[in-house]
């Protein structure tokens, strides 16, 4: 397996190296350039790669994640407690938040989920400070 993934990476690095060399030159107008081949191909070979490694990602992590009871537990509690976070945050954000005359822009309910966002990374990042400074504090008074 291990042999095949290997010519499989030689073989796709010799492809890009090939579509290097055949991208058009750069006084090549925008449109044009756009429309090149070896540009579109390469395009197509960086989606199947990136496909590739998110699928194998995730699936290596599934497997372990199950495979081991206790890290499913805790992989589970954290799920929980960022949902808890969004949950909190919808409720907090209220979709007024925008000046009149940017709301014409959007709906009340875009202002909602972009005012929910903003609240889960303020408070997503409150709790990692905490969780930064709190066990320093505690090493600090505990010698």
């Amino acid at each position: 397996m291990q042999k095949i993934v290997k010519i499989a990476l030689i073989a796709i690095g010799l492809i890009g190296a090939v579509l290097w060399f055949m991208l058009p030159e750069r006084d090549m107008p925008a449109d044009e350039a756009a429309q090149s081949g070896a540009m579109n191909a390469m395009f197509i070979i960086t989606y199947i790669l990136l496909g590739v490694a998110v699928v194998v990602s995730v699936l290596f992590t599934l497997k372990n994640l199950f495979s081991n009871p206790q890290g499913l537990k805790k992989t589970l509690f954290v799920v929980g407690g960022f949902v808890l976070v969004v949950i909190v945050s919808y409720i907090l954000s209220s979709g007024t938040d925008v000046a009149p005359e940017f709301m014409a822009m959007s709906d009340e309910g875009t202002v909602k989920n972009i005012g929910m966002g903003l609240n889960v990374f303020f408070i997503l990042t409150i709790i990692a400070v905490a969780s930064l400074i709190i066990p320093a504090v505690k090493n600090m008074f505990s010698k």
